[in-house]
């Protein structure tokens, strides 16, 4: 349970993401959050139930296409 006031967001809830983090690797590339998330520096997760969360890259300007 977070011990945080006011409390972490839940790994169920949508903003999950917003928990703060309790360890830190960024030369492994992850985070753990208060709420048992782990936070991967590509936007993945892993939930604590062993849920999968895929990345959610945002597209760079090189991948917009344009009608002509």
């Amino acid at each position: 349970m977070c011990p945080h006031q006011p409390h972490c967001p839940s790994a169920g809830s949508p903003d999950r993401e917003a928990a703060l983090i309790t360890a830190s690797h960024p030369e492994q590339g992850w985070s753990l959050l208060c709420n048992g998330v782990l936070l991967f520096e590509d936007t993945g997760e892993l939930l604590p139930d062993g849920q999968i969360i895929a990345p959610r890259r945002p597209l760079g300007g090189e991948h917009i296409v344009t009608a002509a």
